[in-house]
């Protein structure tokens, strides 16, 4: 195994884009700390995951408050984190509703996990966090357009953007970007477009070199976009 002595804590890593950067990460040596709400999913992702490196899977739901206190025994277990990335998010009910039809209780359930369960879990690992770390929230173009019909994801991401930039702002010895992937061809996006074809979108990992200029790289704290980022790194 190639090994980096860096450790990075990805929450929805066992399917879509969160999958495809913990593979990534693992074959440039890091550490895994990887969570799932499907523990299915997530051991099968672990077992492919630790051919290249060592991995940490703990199942379980963002917003469930006893499943996040978890991470600050498992983070001092590799001397700390060096990169956490925020990936878990939902996007409603499918198909989208306007906002004067919008339930409230699936409302507070986008928010939660959307905004509410990244700020709780860097809240809860903020002693394991490393001088020098790189935290990512993961955006959208939602959280900047008013796509109609995306009102509560949109609203939550936008939410997520404006807590990331505080975040930057009170703590300046770590990077904290907020960053949009772009189109993905994934399970949340077919949701968001029932019954529609998405093949023209491109695989998550398209967006992957960019996450990596970031990671790797001394960018300023704030918002990007991962596709409009040079890629000279390597994967």
């Amino acid at each position: 195994m190639k090994k980096n002595n860096k450790t990075a804590l990805i929450t929805g890593a066992s399917r879509g884009l969160g999958l495809e950067l913990a593979k990534t990460l693992a074959k440039k040596g890091w550490n895994l700390i990887i969570n799932g709400r499907n523990p299915h999913a997530l051991l099968k992702a672990k077992k492919e995951l630790e051919k290249w490196t060592t991995v940490e899977a703990v199942s379980g739901n963002v917003i469930d408050e006893i499943h996040l206190i978890q991470f600050p025994e498992i983070a001092k277990q590799f001397r700390g984190l060096d990169l956490i990335i925020n990936n878990a998010s939902t996007l409603g009910i499918s198909p989208q509703p306007e906002l004067l039809e919008y339930p409230m209780e699936v409302i507070h359930t986008i928010f939660h996990t959307n905004v509410i369960a990244p700020l709780s879990l860097l809240q809860k690992v903020k002693n394991q966090i490393n001088k020098n770390a790189t935290i990512i929230n993961i955006s959208s173009d939602a959280a900047v357009h008013a796509y109609e019909k995306w009102g509560g994801y949109s609203a939550s991401k936008a939410a997520l953007d404006h807590l990331t930039l505080i975040l930057a702002k009170e703590n300046p010895d770590w990077n904290i970007y907020a960053v949009d992937p772009g189109d993905m061809r994934t399970q949340m996006h077919q949701e968001a477009f029932p019954g529609e074809d998405i093949s023209d979108r491109p695989l998550p990992q398209a967006s992957v070199p960019g996450f990596l200029e970031l990671i790797e790289k001394d960018f300023p704290s704030g918002r990007y976009q991962a596709k409009a980022l040079p890629t000279s790194v390597n994967i």
